[in-house]
C-alpha cells in the first residue's frame, strides 16, 4: 500500500492510498482532537461533508473517504463488496497511523460503518449512523436504484441544472459536488453500473448479526421524512437497547445536506459524552 499527499486550495488537503490497487482518495481537514472518519451514501462523495467537516474540525480530526468507485476514487474498481469496503476504512486508519476512530456515515456509508464496527471493535471508538439501517433483504433494489440512475439526464447542461434536478438549495448543492465538467457537460464521477453492484449485497441477505455484534457506544440519527422504515428503526433498538437515537424534523434521506449545524451538534453531544465519556 502506498500514501501520498497533495496540498489543496482549501482548509482539507488530500490523501491518496492505494490498497490491492485500487486507488482511495479521501480529504483530511486536519487537527489534533478525536478522528472522525466520514463515509458518503451510494453514488455520493467526500465533498458532501464539507459543512459537516468544516463545523467540526476545529475540535476534531475530520476525514472524510472517496469510497471505492465514487469520486476521485478507483471508477471501476473490480471489488465492490461490502467486505472490501471494509477492508478500505481499516486501511484508511493504518495509513494515517489512527489506532481507532470514531466512524459517521450516511446511507450506504453508514452500512460500510456499522460492518467495520461488528467485525473491528478495537478499531472503532464509536459509531453514528445518519439515515442508515440493519435491515435486509431488499428484493429489487438493484432494478430500482438502475432505473433511478437512468433517469438523470446525463450530462447535464449546467452545474445550475444539475443542482435543481438533484433536489435543489443544499441538497443539490451536495449532490452536484459528485459532479465533474467535461466534454461540454456536467458528469457523475461514478459508473452507474459499478453503483448498482455496489448495492446487490444489500438485497440479498439481513445484516442482522452484525448488528448485534457491535459493542461500542452507537448513535442513529433518521431524518423526519427518511428511508428507515420505523419498524426496523425500532428493531434496531430493541437488539442494542443502548443504542442512542436521535430524530431531525422537517428532513429527507440527506439530512446531513439540509441541517448540518444540527447533526453537528447531536455528533459533538454524543461525542463529548458517551464516546469521550467511557473511560477507556
Amino acid at each position: 500500500m502506498q500514501i501520498s499527499g497533495k496540498p489543496s486550495t482549501t482548509t482539507w488537503s488530500e490523501r491518496q492510498l492505494v490498497r490491492d490497487g485500487v486507488r482511495l482518495v479521501c480529504r483530511d481537514w486536519g487537527g489534533g482532537g478525536q478522528p472522525l472518519l466520514l463515509l458518503h451514501g451510494l453514488a455520493g462523495c467526500a465533498g458532501e461533508w464539507d459543512a459537516v467537516a468544516r463545523r467540526l474540525s476545529p475540535r476534531f480530526r475530520v476525514l472524510a473517504l472517496d469510497q471505492r468507485g465514487h469520486g476521485s476514487s478507483e471508477r471501476l474498481p473490480g471489488d465492490v463488496s461490502r467486505g472490501a469496503c471494509v477492508a478500505d476504512v481499516v486501511a484508511v486508519l493504518d495509513e494515517l497511523g489512527l489506532e481507532s476512530a470514531v466512524l459517521v456515515g450516511q446511507s450506504l456509508g453508514g452500512h460500510t460503518a456499522m460492518l467495520t464496527a461488528a467485525a473491528h471493535p478495537d478499531r472503532v471508538r464509536g459509531l453514528v449512523l445518519v439515515e442508515a439501517g440493519a435491515g435486509g433483504p431488499s428484493p429489487g433494489v438493484e432494478v430500482r436504484i438502475g432505473g433511478w440512475l437512468d433517469s438523470w439526464p446525463t450530462p447535464f447542461a449546467t452545474r445550475d441544472t444539475a443542482v435543481q434536478f438533484l433536489g435543489g438549495g443544499p441538497v443539490g448543492e451536495g449532490w452536484a459536488a459528485g459532479l465533474e465538467e467535461r466534454d461540454g457537460g456536467w458528469w457523475p464521477r461514478f459508473d452507474r453500473d459499478v453503483m448498482v453492484r455496489s448495492i446487490t449485497e444489500l438485497g440479498q441477505r439481513s445484516f442482522w448479526g452484525e448488528w448485534e455484534r457491535v459493542v461500542g457506544p452507537t448513535l442513529v440519527v433518521l431524518a423526519q421524512s427518511g428511508f428507515i422504515p420505523p419498524e426496523e428503526a425500532d428493531e434496531m433498538f430493541r437488539r442494542r437497547p443502548a443504542t442512542e437515537g436521535m430524530s431531525v424534523p422537517g428532513t429527507g434521506h440527506d439530512l446531513h445536506l439540509e441541517r448540518p449545524d444540527v447533526l453537528c451538534a447531536g455528533l459533538v453531544d454524543f461525542l463529548s459524552g458517551s464516546v469521550d465519556g467511557r473511560g477507556d
